[in-house]
Order: C-alpha cells, then structure tokens, then sequence
C-alpha cells in the first residue's frame, strides 16, 4: 500500500510546494506517514527553519540542521500562511489515501446458499502501464440475472418453436435427423454461437427390409410386429413361453422359488418399472432364450395395436466400438459391448400379447402379476404345451451421424463449460422425449446469448444437440469417447433437457450429490405457474429434496456424463401421478402431451427452461463453482454405514476364514471430509478477486466426482466406472450385495474377491480425497 500511494503523494507535495513558493525550500521538509492499517492516515509536518532572510544558501553549500539557526520573531501573517498549508496537506492527504485505499469496491455477496455464494464483477480488462484506468460497469445482481432470463422466456415462443421442430419422422442419421440437425446449427450460427459440428460413422441396428421379424404360438402365427428391439441378437428360438410380470429380479426369482424353470424359455413382459435393456439382461442372467415386450396400456381406451420401439444395449453408445469413438478414421479390430444381449429380444402390440395371454395355460400368476390389458380376467403363468416360436432378423447399417454444439464464451475462465444438451432424434415422432428438449436447447440459447450484451458470464456455456439419442445415448457417449482425456478436466456440469415435460402434477430429478444443493437453490427461485408467491419446491419439494430426487438409470440422457466420463450431472422432469407411457410409440406426439399437461405445454416449457437456465447460469456467474463437495461426505457415509453394518453380520455369521474390518474404509471416509471442510475453509478466507487463486480452488471441486470412477478397472471392460453411480464388480452397490451373499453362502460368492472390492472401493474414497485435499504436503497421510 505504501508504494501505491507514494507516487501521488510525492506529485501532491512538489505541485504544493510549487504554488506556494515557486520551488521547494531547503528548510522546509514534509513527511507524511500513513497508518498501517490504511483505514486512517496520520500527518506529521516538520518545520526545520523559517528560512533567515539575510542567510543565503547556495547548492553548494552545506545545509546545517535547523537547530544551528537563530530564530528570529515570526511575522503574523507568515504564521498564518503556514496554518493554512498545514490543514491543507491534512485534506489533500486524507484524500489521497482515501482515494487510494477505496477506490477498488470488495465483492458483493449473493444470499448464502453455500460456501461458494458470491456474485462475479464485470472482468477487467487487461491494461498496460500507463493506460487511463476507466471505471467498470457495476456488476450484475443476480436477482437481475434471473429477471433477465425469466423476461426472455415466454410460452407464445415454445409453442411457435414446437410447431417449427415438430417432425413425424427423425430417426437417427435419416433425412429428417438431418433437417432438424440444421435447423439447430442455422439457429446457432444467426446467435453467433460459433456452431460446430461433431461426426460419428456408428452401427445402428434396424428391421430387414426384406425378412420381417415372426411370433408364432404353436402353429399360429401371433404377427410380423413393425416395432423392434436395436441391437438384440438374431436368429430362431423355439420354447415355452413363461409370463414374468415386469422382469425385474425379484419377478424372476419369484417363478424360480414357484418351481418354474426359465431355462430356454421365451419369457413375456410388460413395460415399466425398469429399461428394455435391463428386462432382457436379467432374463439372460436365468439363461432365457428370448424375450417379448409388450406396452402395458396407460389407459382405458389405449390403441392395442400401437407398435413398440426400443434398444437393449446394456450400456450407452456404439456398442461396436465399446471404450473408443467411432470416427471414421478408427481402425480397431472386431469388438462389441459387454452389455450386448445373447439372447433374442422383440418387441409385440398389447393386441398380440393379449391373443398369447389367452392362449397360456398353467398356474394363476400372483396379485402383484396382473396388468391392465382389457378381456382378460385371468393371467397364467404358463404352462408345458404353450410353445412358441421367434425369428428375430434385425441387420446391422453402418450410419453416418452429427452432432451440433454452439457457445457462449466466457470472460475469466473460457476453456471451462457447462454442457446443456439435449436429444434431437427418435423412432417415432418422439414428441415430448426429444422435440420438446431440442426446442428448450434452442431457445435458452438465444435468451443467454441475448443476455450477453449486460451479463458477461465468467465462464462458457455449450449447448448440444445429439443424434442417436433412441439407440442409448449413441452421439452423446461418442462424443465423450472422442475427448474423454479433456473433459473431465474442462466440462464441470452437464444438464439434459430429454424429456422435460411429460405430465403436471410432480417434479423429478436425478442428479449427482455435487448439484444437490444448486438444484435446491434453484426450485426455490423459480415461481410456479399458479402462483408467484409460491415456488416450484414449495409446491414439488415440499420442503424435502428427498421428496423429488431419483436413483439416475441408464436410460437416462445423463447417465453417460456421470458414471462415464465423472462429470457432475442432472436431469429433471415434470410428471404426472401415473407415467407417460408414450416413449417408444408413435402415440408420443402433441395431442397426448397437451392432455398430459391440461393444454399448458409452453407453460411447463418455461418452468423447465428456467430451471436449466438459471442452474447454468449460476455456474458461470459465481466466483466458486457451485459444487457442494459437503453433499459427497453425507452420501459416503450412508453407504458405509451399510457396509459396516453387513461386516458386522458377517464376522457374527462366521463364514470368513479371516476377519475383515471395515477401519481403513471409515478412516477413507474421514480423510475425505476434513478434505471437504477444508476446502469450505479456504473458501471462505480467500480473496475471490484472485482468479488464479479461483481457478485452482475450482479445478480442485471439478475433480471430484472424476475422482470416484474407479481407476482400477478397464475402460473397455467396466465402462461405467463410478463407484456409486455405475456397474460391475467394483461399485458400492456390488460390495454391499456381496456382503450378504458371502453371509448366506450363495453359489459363486468369493471371500478373496470380497477382499479385492473393499480394498479398491476405499483406496478410490481416498484418492479421491487426497486430491480434494489440495497439494501433496496438505494431504492426510494417516493411510
């Protein structure tokens, strides 16, 4: 401070000097000193001499102290002028300083919400030496933030764009997939959002145009279905149909505990309650032949002809180039996907499946079995005459697929993004699963680009528009394979606008514990649409998160960017009390989804799209990132108090060889919330104009969810990595399992494998938190 103030101080005494006396005396010497605290300065003035008349000192001479002078009586008038100089300097002085030491206003601060809640100024530009200092405008509040974006947003505009966007036919890489795939870049580049576009040459499996796909049930044939399962294997099986209510496990272990054997069997299925892709892998785990899906009718009245399409890939992307992209230039040899089907999987109307229902025989399934198909009274299990027949003759198509990014660039921090995408194509008209997310990535972007001629946000904002979304998120984990080495160094969030608006009545989401406490933050802003008094979590939340959050699954938009790639993520959507139940049919269009919100579509489009937006624009507003690493230590510590609880079973159950305990995982736990806290600590004491300081803080919290895939296994092997979120040997979810089997000695659980899971779980809880930690003399070494 003393060196920033010393120039105009010294140019303030010699202009002084100058109108007073022409040039400054010998005998006169100011020295002005200023409190160390800069709050308040203290002027001390010396008078050496009065400067005797008749004395005459030249330069050359030598200048005695003024102790050596005899004064003489001073003159009235010379007192006064001395007077006056002195309160001068005192005012010039203390304004000066005062000038000095305010003229840099510190940060405002937004509501807490967080350890991070900090508005951002408008950046400043650098300047060379010498440069005119020009005020910056004052920065934004981010009320006016969320003013700005709620302005911009208007129902009348998602109702024009739903007309502009809607198409009957956009299957990925078709004629219409491409249309659409313009539309958003021309939208783009008229933002000046730069628009780019990524290309992919993937596999897509589709019906023959020359063999259809057959059911027979003895030697009637049930129908040649038009809808389809991508990516099940292919040939022809002959068995006993089985009907396996939603072919969720415990459906399944529930025919084996009643005698029935699945074992090359074809196995008969309703929608709902998990994926396609899910049904069929458990019914391969009980070695099935094949499987048969049918829609399970949302209503009374509900066309039972309506044909089904779908995929079940057990995984996300290109499932003939597991781990890699699939550019046109890769040359790898012949691979596919371990979440690849070896069984049959088709698709059936519900008129189809009601003629085979009718047709089975055997025992009354149980209660909880019985669906909703309309002229049957009683459903079996099946029994040993009901034979059935499937010829599945799917064929693979090389397809060339694109997707579209534009971006808004950030001021501080450009080469750091929050990615907002959505899916464009479908099998059908996909109404609400795609068209209406493809029509809020649109006009968010236009809303903030159009905000950016008074909000400069600190960091870039990307939006996406993927192909192949219907196939399992095909173009979006492409992508993700294509830059998996920057990614997760550079893309701190992603949001998915699929399939934002499918009813009316409740409000979902399913995020990572990084954006808990951003999403709550969020739908506490954001008014509802009956009142303004009220907010979407008070109507939704009520009060609890819990309320609203769900488990994140595979077939959602997000799931790729989470147990993939570790990029925080989250999707949400607005439901009604039953499901939608048009996914995958050609009955997902504008009239079922006008029913499902009672004609207030562009309404609920503007809820949805504020949720994003200001989640996003939070992101790149707020000096921290508002990541809240404190929700990670609550999730950690839920699960092992799981864990400990089953190895406390185990060692009472006896069936170790040797004792396992559960110290080193809580000691993991421990280091990764003092890790935690101290980062809220820094926080806290740190100047938040130091970018440099910012960004290193920042880079830490971005870590952490990268952090938590599983550094142990193969990429290619166990794509979904992520301890918590994704598959395989080495999740939480898999050592909490094993723990029981291992206590109830079921076949195939294995003490060393045990052994392997527990160690790597907690060395990945605790690298994680080494790096949460910061550099390596602050970490805890305590492990």
């Amino acid at each position: 401070m003393r060196s920033v103030m010393a120039g105009p101080l010294n140019q303030a005494r010699v202009k002084i000097s100058k109108i007073f006396n022409g040039e400054p005396q010998s005998y006169t010497r100011f020295n002005l000193t200023q409190n160390v605290e800069g709050e308040s300065s203290h002027v001390e003035v010396k008078l050496s001499g009065d400067g005797e008349e008749e004395m005459e000192v030249t330069e050359t001479e030598h200048r005695h102290p003024a102790s050596t002078y005899t004064q003489r009586r001073q003159r009235p008038y010379r007192n006064l002028c001395y007077g006056a100089l002195v309160v001068l300097l005192i005012l010039l002085s203390g304004y000066l300083i005062g000038y000095v030491t305010h003229r840099k206003p510190e940060a405002s601060r937004l509501p807490e919400t967080g350890p991070a809640a900090c508005t951002t100024s408008q950046p400043e530009e650098s300047m060379d030496e010498g440069d005119t200092v020009v005020a910056p405008n004052p920065s934004l509040d981010w009320s006016d933030i969320i003013r700005m974006l709620r302005e911009k947003l208007s129902p009348g505009a998602f109702v024009d764009l739903l007309r502009k966007f809607a198409m009957d036919s956009h299957e990925a890489g078709s004629s219409g997939d491409e249309i659409l795939a313009n539309k958003v870049f021309d939208t783009f580049k008229k933002l000046n959002m730069n628009p780019w576009n990524d290309e992919h040459y993937v596999q897509l499996q589709m019906p023959s145009m020359t063999s259809p796909n057959r059911i027979v049930f003895g030697s009637e044939e049930i129908g040649q279905p038009k809808g389809y399962l991508a990516y099940s294997a292919t040939g022809t099986k002959e068995g006993k149909v089985v009907y396996a209510n939603f072919g969720q496990i415990e459906d399944l272990k529930y025919l084996r505990t009643a005698g029935v054997d699945l074992t090359e069997k074809i196995v008969l299925m309703r929608t709902g309650q998990i994926s396609l892709a899910e049904k069929v892998a458990n019914a391969a785990k009980f070695n099935a032949s094949a499987v048969l899906i049918y829609p399970e009718p949302p209503y009374d009245g509900f066309d039972t002809k309506t044909e089904l399409y779908g995929h079940v890939h057990f995984g996300t992307g290109d499932p003939y180039t597991p781990g890699f992209p699939s550019f046109n230039h890769t040359q790898f040899p012949p691979a596919k996907s371990s979440g690849l089907p070896e069984i049959l999987a088709q698709t059936i109307t519900a008129d189809m499946a009601l003629r085979i229902h009718q047709k089975m025989g055997g025992s009354d399934a149980p209660e909880s079995f019985k669906g909703k198909l309309k002229g049957l009274s009683r459903y079996r299990l099946g029994g040993d005459g009901d034979t059935m027949t499937v010829t599945v003759n799917n064929v693979l198509v090389d397809t060339k697929i694109h997707n579209v990014f534009g971006v808004i660039t950030g001021f501080v921090d450009p080469d750091r993004y929050v990615v907002i995408g959505a899916q464009r194509d479908s099998f059908s008209k996909g109404y609400a699963k795609s068209t209406v997310g493809t029509c809020l990535l649109v006009e968010l972007a236009r809303a903030i680009a159009e905000m950016k001629e008074s909000f400069r946000p600190r960091r870039s904002i990307v939006f996406a528009s993927w192909s192949a979304g219907d196939y399992g998120s095909v173009g979006a984990t492409e992508w993700l394979e294509g830059y998996q080495s920057s990614l997760d160094k550079k893309a701190f969030t992603y949001i998915s606008l699929d399939g934002v608006v499918q009813g009316r009545s409740k409000f979902r989401a399913s995020a990572s514990p990084l954006l808990h406490s951003l999403l709550k933050d969020t739908l506490s802003e954001v008014k509802t649409l009956a009142s303004k008094d009220r907010t979407l979590f008070q109507d939704f939340g009520k009060g609890d998160l819990e309320e609203i959050l769900e488990t994140m699954k595979m077939e959602d938009g997000a799931y790729p960017f989470l147990a993939f790639s570790g990029i925080p993520s989250v999707s949400f959507r607005f439901v009604s009390d039953g499901a939608y139940g048009y996914f995958g049919t050609t009955l997902d269009n504008k009239a079922n989804l006008d029913i499902a919100t009672e004609q207030r579509l562009g309404d609920f489009c503007v809820s949805a799209a504020q949720v994003a937006g200001q989640m996003a624009l939070r992101l790149v507003h707020d000096h921290i990132l508002r990541l809240d690493v404190t929700s990670y230590t609550r999730t950690i510590r839920k699960h092992v108090v799981v864990i400990n609880s089953r190895v406390n079973q185990l060692k009472h159950a006896g069936t170790m060889s040797a004792p396992l305990s559960s110290k080193w995982l809580i000691s993991a736990v421990g280091s990764y919330s003092r890790a935690a806290d101290s980062v809220i600590n820094e926080i806290q004491n740190s100047d938040l104009e130091d970018k440099e300081k910012c960004r290193t803080i920042n880079d830490r919290i971005m870590r952490v969810e990268h952090n938590l895939l599983s550094q142990y296994v193969s990429l290619r092997d166990v794509p979904f990595r992520h301890i918590f979120f994704g598959t395989g040997d080495y999740t939480v979810s898999a050592l909490t399992d094993h723990l029981m089997d291992l206590k109830e000695q079921v076949v195939g659980s294995d003490a060393d494998l045990l052994r392997n899971q527990f160690a790597l779980t907690t060395w990945t809880i605790q690298s994680c938190a080494n790096d949460l930690a910061g550099d390596v003399w602050a970490l805890d070494n305590e492990i």
